[in-house]
């Protein structure tokens, strides 16, 4: 193999690397091994498996074997680097990642792992920060510095260059995981936040990283609490129907009973609007992972489940309220406390379990 070019089977291995197939590459790289143990490129490329399958002694092994053939291989101490930091050896992980520097001077990934290595002493997490910057000079548009420095910028209390950076990478790439990630917590905790700007931006965040139970568990509070919105419709369709036959009227000054069907018309015509305006059309408006999310929730749910019971029974009684022509007020009366009681008995229930 010539020093410049890789092997088209490590560059297929690359490919499904990218791809996040990592089984598929690691197989695909242990057979071109198996061909040439002098693969340097392999070896690096095997090691970077490893490390997004935090297996760090592995990766402290296939560089060491990348790094004998190729003992000024600037990438294979860089990977080296992130396996010696995280199995706690932080004097050979500033060694590893000095060298990678050394090397290449210009290469901001270099420079990253040299943050890296850095931050492992706290007295000097000013220069991590440093670096991160310096790394981002070197290399304005690439998604990766701006990660560097967010990491950076969180040891040093920077919150300005911190967003800095996340607006950076979502510029240069909208899809990036830990950047919709970070976007979707920091937007969610702003004071006034609704439910439904919650799920959007979970969403968002789910769609870049389906893995995230950080992002899941938040999106499936926010589709909760978007449920909890449709009891007060039922309890705000009670109040239509009660009204329209003044079920508590005072001194006796309600309407007579049976009430005209063009009023028991125009009472169904109100709880419809208000399910069409307070449900279904913001449910429409919303995101398919979103509406997706809502679906599944009630699958997995219990108390997803209960809320949309709450909800339709008490709209189901508010509609025979309205709808049935009665003739005394006794009945309508005890379905009204049926569909309001437990619903308003849930409503303050379940308040702890969604703050």
């Amino acid at each position: 193999m010539s020093a410049t070019a890789d092997h088209p089977m490590t560059e297929q291995a690359a490919a499904l690397i990218s791809l996040d197939r990592l089984d598929e590459a690691k197989a695909l790289l242990a057979k071109r091994l198996a061909e040439d143990p002098e693969d340097f490129r392999a070896w690096v490329r095997l090691a970077r498996c490893h490390l997004a399958e935090r297996e760090f002694e592995d990766v402290i092994t296939t560089t060491g074997e990348a790094l004998r053939i190729a003992p000024q291989d600037c990438d294979a101490w860089i990977v080296r680097t992130y396996g010696l930091r995280r199995t706690g050896r932080r004097d050979e992980a500033l060694a590893a990642a000095q060298e990678a520097v050394r090397i290449n001077p210009q290469s901001w990934q270099a420079v990253i792992a040299l943050s890296e290595a850095v931050s492992a002493w706290q007295p000097r997490w000013p220069e991590v920060l440093e670096l991160a910057q310096t790394a981002v000079r070197l290399a304005p548009e690439e998604p990766g510095a701006y990660q560097g420095l967010w990491k950076a910028a969180l040891l040093n209390g920077a919150i300005d260059v911190r967003d800095h950076a996340i607006r950076e990478t979502l510029r240069l790439d909208p899809t990036s995981a830990w950047a919709l990630h970070e976007l979707a917590a920091k937007q969610a905790a702003v004071p006034g936040t609704g439910p439904k700007q919650r799920a959007e931006v979970y969403a968002s965040a789910l769609a870049a990283d389906p893995d995230s139970k950080s992002m899941r568990m938040g999106l499936d509070r926010a589709v909760f609490q978007m449920l909890r919105r449709t009891r007060w419709l039922a309890v705000l369709c009670l109040v239509i129907a009660g009204a329209a036959i003044n079920l508590f009227p005072s001194d006796g000054d309600g309407p007579e009973l049976p009430l005209p069907i063009g009023t028991r018309l125009y009472a169904l015509a109100l709880i419809g609007l208000v399910w069409a305006l307070g449900a279904w059309w913001r449910y429409r408006k919303l995101r398919a992972g979103v509406q997706l999310s809502v679906r599944s929730l009630v699958r997995r749910m219990f108390w997803a489940r209960l809320v949309l019971v709450q909800a339709v029974l008490g709209t189901l009684c508010a509609v025979a309220i309205a709808t049935v022509p009665w003739t005394d007020r006794g009945v309508p009366q005890v379905i009204f406390w049926v569909g309001l009681a437990p619903t308003l008995l849930t409503i303050w229930f379940d308040r702890p379990r969604t703050r």
